[in-house]
């Protein structure tokens, strides 16, 4: 019989490639991840992982175990939300993960619905990269996550967690007076296409997130489609920063609709044909779990009371507006 705790080791080498990453992943030691896995192995009755350099590989037989523990934990996952559903009231621990824009604009309002709903429930909040939520959901460090991701950088397919749509939102390049034209022609740049409307930046120091996040990958894939490569001179993830940075002419910048409620005197924030989509994630077959199921419909209901769900469906354009 296979063990499902050695299944999950397993599973967690296969996505984090080192034995080291899976141990500290998971808070084991080493030693112990490798005894377990050579376990499993001998469970198995074939090979399941082969040395390449530094890394640990699987073999195909290890590839196709990986996809049964897979359907196996998900199981699993689904039976938990079960017996959940069947005890009386939502209580208990609730451990939410949040990218950082999210949390001034969406958390407050959903804890507050959750609070009224289901006084029993204990939301933690802790903020967290979009790119380390699959992580540390597989890990059991959180039950469910405000996740986002952009045009030019998808989030990658990932078996193991569900995602549920929350909100699409328009991005706007921000820039400041000392900036705020185009060169050739004096005036406010104007179009429809990246080319058009960031063209006039190209030779402009840039304000991205840092390197290694999604919001730094899509705002050097934009300008590069827009014809240039970006000259980063900032790299700060807090659209707050972005926006008073591009107020005193430091640069121009990205920001999603979100992040424009309080532009600051001095910024011209431009529409992009470009979008940030926000969803709520957990581990596949939590969907149902009676906790993550009142903390989507909160965040849903949070976020349709801020006004930003209703500018994005009905497509209403977004003219340029200059705060002076």
């Amino acid at each position: 019989m296979l063990d499902v705790r050695r299944l999950h080791l397993l599973r967690e080498l296969d996505r984090r490639g080192t034995i080291a990453a899976v141990a500290e992943a998971l808070t084991f030691t080493a030693s112990a991840v490798s005894q377990q896995l050579s376990v499993l192995e001998r469970e198995a009755g074939v090979p399941l992982l082969e040395r390449s350099g530094r890394r640990v590989v699987l073999t195909p037989a290890g590839r196709t175990l990986v996809t049964h523990a897979d359907a196996v934990l998900e199981r699993l996952e689904l039976a938990v939300s079960e017996l959940a559903g069947a005890r009386e009231g939502i209580g208990g621990p609730l451990r939410i993960g949040t990218f950082p824009s999210g949390g001034p604009a969406i958390v407050p309002a959903t804890l507050a619905e959750l609070a009224q709903r289901h006084p029993a429930l204990e939301p933690m909040v802790q903020e967290i990269d979009s790119t380390r939520v699959s992580d540390r959901l597989r890990a059991g460090e959180l039950d469910v996550a405000l996740v986002h991701d952009y045009d030019f950088v998808p989030a990658s397919p990932d078996t193991t967690v569900d995602q549920v749509p929350l909100l699409e939102e328009p991005m706007y390049l921000a820039t400041g007076a000392a900036i705020d034209t185009d060169p050739a022609r004096g005036t406010a740049a104007r179009g429809d296409t990246l080319a058009e409307l960031l063209g006039p930046w190209a030779t402009t120091p840039w304000i991205t997130a840092r390197d290694g996040t999604t919001g730094h990958a899509m705002a050097v894939r934009a300008c590069q489609a827009a014809g240039f490569q970006p000259r980063i001179r900032h790299q700060v993830n807090d659209f707050r920063t972005v926006l008073a940075l591009a107020a005193i002419g430091q640069g121009a910048g990205f920001v999603p609709e979100m992040a424009t409620e309080r532009t600051p005197k001095g910024v011209f924030l431009t529409r992009l044909p470009l979008f940030r989509r926000s969803k709520v994630a957990f581990r596949a077959g939590g969907g149902t779990h009676p906790a993550i199921a009142a903390f989507v419909a909160a965040a849903r209901a949070a976020v349709g009371a801020t006004g930003l769900t209703s500018s994005v469906s009905t497509g209403r354009p977004a003219p340029s507006r200059n705060r002076e």
